[in-house]
């Protein structure tokens, strides 16, 4: 089977996995129910005075940081446990073809979980007159950061065969992704440290990059930085593969 067709094939087979039980369902619920609590509770969105989803970006990071997990640890642990490992390696794909196609199924579905928090982005423009440009690039800024999230867990998930291991495994490596750039901790590096040195630091986390799409600016370093994550987890994860495949 070629390149394209093969990753379309493993795509569909993953979704329909999804939709095939009641967990997408669940995690669409429960995704959509905190992000409501944390933009318009603890987000304090209507004490803000403005038509903005900037409390909406704030938490997002934090939020999918459990949450992200939670649909990419399955990919290949479960593969693993249920035994259906090496049969979904012996079909006519190849390793690669397998794994981009469990991740864009994965990207997939976490595109549907943000677009249905379109009543979010009705909301301030019922409200008021947002900058809708600044909400796409937000919003486009959370799909990168999302796939960044889930090609690590794709990684973890190689690793062993027990979801749970690999979910935490993924949360204190997203967390460290987080923490690099994290405000607090570059202020903090910064009493020890050259601010050169602090900037190249903070150029390894993903809220410095992340923080620039939520500003509205579609910034070519950012994206080039998390598709380079991406393509460094998806990278191990094809070498842990073929390494239980030979």
């Amino acid at each position: 089977m070629s390149g394209l067709p093969a990753i379309r094939a493993i795509a569909r087979r993953e979704l329909g996995q999804y939709f095939g039980s009641p967990v997408a369902y669940v995690f669409l619920v429960i995704f959509l129910l905190l992000a409501g609590i944390f933009t318009f509770t603890f987000g304090a969105f209507f004490n803000r005075g403005e038509a903005s989803l900037a409390s909406f970006f704030t938490w997002i990071p934090w939020l999918f940081l459990f949450l992200v997990p939670a649909i990419g640890m399955r990919m290949w642990a479960e593969e693993r446990r249920a035994g259906t490992w090496e049969l979904l390696l012996t079909m006519p794909v190849t390793a690669g073809q397998a794994i981009l196609g469990k991740f864009f199924a994965s990207w997939l579905f976490l595109a549907l979980a943000l677009a249905l928090t379109f009543p979010f982005w009705l909301t301030v423009n019922w409200l008021g007159e947002p900058d809708n440009g600044v909400i796409v690039a937000a919003y486009v800024g959370c799909w990168l950061l999302g796939g960044a999230y889930l090609a690590v867990t794709c990684m973890t998930s190689s690793f062993t065969r027990n979801q749970v291991v690999a979910f935490i495994i993924a949360v204190i490596l997203c967390l460290l992704f987080i923490l690099i750039g994290f405000t607090p901790i570059t202020d903090m590096l910064a009493r020890y440290a050259s601010p050169d040195l602090v900037d190249a630091v903070a150029a390894f986390g993903v809220m410095t990059h992340f923080d620039s799409f939520a500003k509205g600016v579609l910034d070519l370093r950012g994206i080039v930085y998390f598709a380079a994550v991406i393509a460094l987890a998806l990278f191990i994860t094809a070498a842990v593969i073929r390494n239980r495949r030979s």
